[in-house]
């Protein structure tokens, strides 16, 4: 490619020496300097022959025609994944991540979900939890083999207290939650939720049950899905580690920053009273 630009360079440069009168002598020693712009080549040729009597230096620029005549625009055919600009979440923004874990069992399903706790601002700036996060139980009851109707599933929300009371739940422990959802209204005890959670008789895990009373839809349900000990270890391992997130814990200790950490420790070392320094 190169060589056939020079050539036609050449070819060129002949002509209009020819057409002014001056002889064209091909010097070995030419020195090119290129640079591409947009769609354009200019060349900048210094003739330093020493067979021409002239010591002058003379300045040719030759503008060629568009660089994709002579140089094949390559696209690639193949390109691994990566996420654009346009797909790819705003500046500063997380994107919002869903998650859940599912027990699928010959009777039921059951659905395990986070909900993540709600802030309100402060005149201050500053924001405050105003309601903590919970873990949302969805049961199905099975419509098949390996089947679930979906359009039936009940639902329990686990509250931070209701959490603790199942991690620490023993091998032979078992307890019960009572939720009304219309409690303080009009409606209030129409709709009964009771969920126990009993060992199996084997020892071998636990009996989860849900009983669903609706006065109001004229539905009473009850769905029960047994968890082995290692499922239940795996609901207790999320529980613990999801506990201080639902709190709100995390936002705090993220806001901590040494400087001003350090900055209200020092303004109020007369006011601070320690317990551990009665």
């Amino acid at each position: 490619m190169v060589q056939q630009l020079l050539s036609s360079s050449n070819f060129s440069i002949k002509t209009q020496l020819q057409s002014y009168g001056q002889p064209f002598l091909p010097c070995p020693s030419l020195s090119f300097h290129t640079s591409i712009i947009t769609h354009n080549i200019q060349l900048k040729l210094t003739k330093n022959c020493a067979s021409h009597t002239t010591p002058s230096k003379l300045l040719l620029s030759v503008k060629c025609r568009q660089s994709s005549e002579y140089f094949e625009q390559s696209s690639p055919k193949c390109s691994s994944f990566s996420p654009s600009l346009s797909s790819s979440p705003a500046v500063g923004v997380p994107p919002k991540v869903f998650v859940g874990h599912s027990i699928y069992k010959g009777k039921a399903a059951l659905t395990v979900d986070p909900k993540a706790p709600e802030f309100v601002p402060l005149d201050s700036g500053a924001f405050k939890v105003s309601r903590d996060g919970y873990i949302l139980l969805q049961f199905a009851p099975a419509a098949g083999v390996r089947q679930y109707d979906w359009s039936r599933k009940q639902a329990f929300s686990l509250s931070v207290s209701e959490i603790g009371s199942l991690v620490s739940l023993g091998a032979r422990d078992c307890c019960e939650f009572f939720h009304d959802p219309n409690k303080g209204k009009s409606d209030e005890g129409k709709v009964r939720k009771v969920l126990k959670v009993e060992p199996l008789p084997d020892g071998s895990g636990y009996f989860f049950n849900l009983n669903v009373q609706n006065k109001l839809l004229n539905v009473d349900e009850s769905v029960y899905i047994p968890i082995s000990k290692a499922e239940f270890a795996v609901l207790i391992s999320v529980f613990n580690f999801i506990l201080p997130y639902l709190l709100g814990w995390h936002v705090f200790a993220d806001s901590i920053k040494p400087d001003d950490s350090n900055r209200v420790n020092s303004s109020n070392t007369r006011t601070v009273d320690y317990e551990w320094s009665r």
